[in-house]
Formats: structure tokens, sequence, C-alpha cells
């Protein structure tokens, strides 16, 4: 391309640009010179290296595409013709917005090396049986330790990674819905507002006046606390019989694939529903904003009880907020049911119509999807009903896993033993219940039933 062509500051200057016969020629005259002009501009507007530049520079090859196709013109899109395929290109859309994925993260740098999991873990058995080409392939990964040098292992690369947690979200109750923040190192502070009462102030201290033209304005600053996540260490361990990874290829695949991640998704949901913070993720229950709401009856679940639980919700809680219930707690949910005024006569169970169940799933709670798991406490336990907006709640997420299998081979049952270490924290965000503008009860995006 001639070094006279400028490139476009913006989309103005781009359509006067592409309207310009002789700049339009210039910039056909080859695939090369319509990438070098694609990436320039892409570059200008977002800067190299970046998500969003990789999507504006679609964008523009797709949007000239169709310029040239509508003016009669036919050439092949330069992603097409000479630029290597995306090697993230088939990681899903979903786990790249939750944060499971990182092209920067560790184990990024590795990705195309396996295709699976349970390929890594086969390699890593059989690591003194391996050709020349796979043991240098394989040693790229090994000794990682992910700041902790005691671990060692080897390092799994981060499309396998996100695989892995992709396949966990299936079955997880709080990663899904929570805010997962990316961890460079094994402690990083994550600001919070310092809000107890929206009586004078929101935010922890912005005030609103009302104030005459010319009048003297107030000062007024927010107050900013902080929370600390810190990765904690969670290990997988399991035994595997050599058979099932010498025999059977696709077994050791999916139990390496779907029934691994499976258990550290069980692990996880656990510390991030009831976990006490020692040596471990401190739960959303367990947390300093969580209400607790007196039950009308010892161990049981009744209507008042899930009316009462509503009114002490977050308002902008209310559209996010799932109920989480024991299973032990289903027959007095199923149960639920209104009282009409003094005369004591109830009306039919909620969740049934004429004695058959309600056909929409998930099952709801005034317009909350109901989430059955035996990860929160038993009927009769604080916290076997709560209604809970897990925006409010942070994963960190050191976003590296390790690999390991045990030196010593288990020969009486002639097993194979596995672990894979990933560090991960998790906090609420809030750190106590607010007392709203109106006085009254105080308002939590976590309220759970008292014992």
């Amino acid at each position: 391309m001639a070094k006279t062509l400028t490139t476009p500051r913006n989309g103005t200057e781009l359509k006067e640009m592409l309207g310009d016969d002789a700049a339009r020629a210039e910039i056909l005259a080859s695939q090369d010179s319509l990438t070098e002009f694609i990436e320039g501009y892409a570059n200008k507007q977002q800067g190299e290296g970046t998500d969003v530049q990789r999507l504006v520079d679609e964008g523009i090859q797709k949007g000239l595409a169709d310029f040239l196709r509508d003016n009669g013109q036919d050439i092949k899109r330069p992603d097409m013709a000479t630029k290597k395929a995306d090697p993230y290109a088939a990681i899903d859309a979903t786990v790249q917005g939750r944060g499971l994925f990182n092209r920067n993260a560790e184990g990024a740098k590795y990705d195309g090396q396996y295709n699976s999991a349970g390929e890594l873990f086969r390699s890593i058995a059989r690591r003194n049986e391996l050709s020349p080409e796979d043991s240098t392939k394989l040693a790229s990964l090994k000794n990682y330790s992910s700041d902790v040098p005691s671990d060692g292992g080897y390092l799994i690369p981060e499309t396998l990674r996100s695989e892995l947690l992709r396949v966990s979200l299936e079955t997880s109750v709080v990663r899904p819905r929570a805010r997962v923040i990316p961890m460079e190192t094994l402690r990083v502070p994550f600001p919070a507002i310092d809000s107890t009462s929206n009586a004078n102030s929101v935010y922890g201290g912005i005030v609103g006046y009302w104030t005459e033209e010319s009048g003297q304005l107030t000062e007024s600053s927010a107050k900013f606390s902080r929370v600390v996540l810190e990765a904690r260490k969670l290990t997988g361990f399991a035994k595997v019989p050599s058979e099932l990874m010498q025999d059977s290829l696709v077994s050791f695949d999916a139990f390496i694939g779907q029934m691994f991640p499976e258990a550290l998704s069980f692990f996880e949901d656990t510390a991030f529903l009831t976990g006490d913070g020692v040596g471990k993720p401190l739960g959303v229950l367990n947390g300093a904003a969580a209400i607790s709401v007196t039950r009308t009856t010892s161990s049981q679940i009744q209507f008042a009880d899930v009316v009462n639980m509503y009114a002490r919700m977050l308002p902008q809680s209310l559209s996010r907020a799932v109920w989480l219930a024991s299973p032990s707690a289903i027959p007095q949910l199923a149960n639920l049911a209104m009282t009409r005024g003094t005369d004591g006569i109830a009306s039919p169970p909620l969740w049934l119509t004429n004695g058959q169940a309600i056909d929409s799933l998930p099952m709801n709670i005034l317009g909350r999807p109901v989430v059955i798991t035996e990860k929160v406490p038993a009927l009769g336990s604080a916290g076997d009903l709560a209604l809970v907006d897990f925006g409010f709640y942070l994963i960190g997420d050191r976003q590296a896993m390790q690999a390991r299998q045990s030196e010593e081979r288990y020969f009486e049952t002639d097993e194979i033993a596995f672990r894979i270490i990933e560090r991960v924290d998790g906090r609420p965000w809030l750190q106590s219940a607010i007392t709203p503008a109106n006085g009254g009860s105080t308002l939590s995006p976590i309220v759970k039933l008292a014992a």
C-alpha cells in the first residue's frame, strides 16, 4: 500500500475514504494492501493485542466484504486467505464471558499441545515411555508450582483448564452467578464500598443536595474499604485403575474431562456457600452482610417466612436473586400455602395446580428460581432456605491449574493416583447489611432463614 494513503481516524473518515474511487482502488490493489489497511485502522482505534481490536478487525473485514459484494466486486477476506486461524476461535463465548478463559493466563502459552485433559494425564502417567518429541512437549509444563515450590507438578494449558471449568459450570451453583476476579498474584485486594445505611447518604458517603442557583455546594465523598482475596489451594485427588487408562481411552477421557471437574465444582460450591474462611473461602451464608430471618415455626418453612425473607432483600437484587434450598426442605416447599384472613383456611399449595406440579421449570417462589442443592444446611438449620444475589459474591481465580501423578503406584490395587490443584478464593462483596433510606429493617443481597 502506498505510503501516501493515511489511516482513517474514525468511522466518518473511513466512509469518505471508501467512497473515493482512487483511495478504494489503492486499498483493494491486493490482499496484502487490504490486510494492512484493516490492521492499521483497527490498531489505531483500539491498540494492538486487545480483544476489542480483534472484534473491530473482524467487523471491518465483514463490512468491506459486504461493500465489495454490493458494488459487484469479489475479493476473499484477508482473514480467510492470508491469516492463520485464531487458536481461540473455538473457545465457547459463554466460557470467555464468564471469566473462565484468559488468553493472558500462565497456561495460554502452551495451548494446542494437547487435545484433551485425558491426553495430558496419560502423558504424565507414561512420561518414562514417551518418544523424545512427546517428552520435550511434556517437559515444557514440568515443575510448575503457581508460586508454591513445594507443590511441583505440570501446568494445565489454558484451553484445557477452561474446558474443565466449563464442564463444572453445568453442576455449579455459585461460579456461574458470581463475579469472577482474575488473580495475577496469590493475594489481590479488591475495592468495596463501605456502606451501612442509605438514610442520609448512599454508597458509603455520597450525599445529594438541592441547591439554589449560585448557592454554596456541600462536599461529600464515598468511603471505600477493600476485600482481600487470597488464593486458597483446592486439591482434587483420585486413584484410577490402570486398566481404565490403558484399555479404554474414551472412558479415561470421560473420567478426567467430566467427573474430575464436577468433583472440584462440588467442593468449590460447598466452600463458596458455607465455608468459614479459615484456609478456605468465606461462604456467602456466613458473611457479615447476611441477614437472618426468624422462622415462624421451629424446623418448618411457611409462606410467612418466605414473604419475610423477600421483604429483607435489597431491592436492586430482586431481579437477580435465587432461592437456595436443601433437598430435605422440598416437602415443606411443596406444601407452601397462604392462609386466608382469620378463619385459617389455606389456599392450595403454591407449587401445585389441581394436584399437579406446575410445568414450568425451574421451580419459582415469588418469581425467583429455586435451586435445590445438598450443599446448604439441612431442614431446621440456619440457611436451609436462603435468598441470595450472587452478584455480590466475589470469586478470586488464580487461573492456573496443575496436574501431578503420584510417584508411588498402588501395587495392591493396581491403581494410579492423580491430583489437580487449583487456587481460588471467595468472599462476600458487601461487608454489612444496609439501613434503607426510609428507615425500617435492614436490607441485604443475602437473606437466610434462621435456625
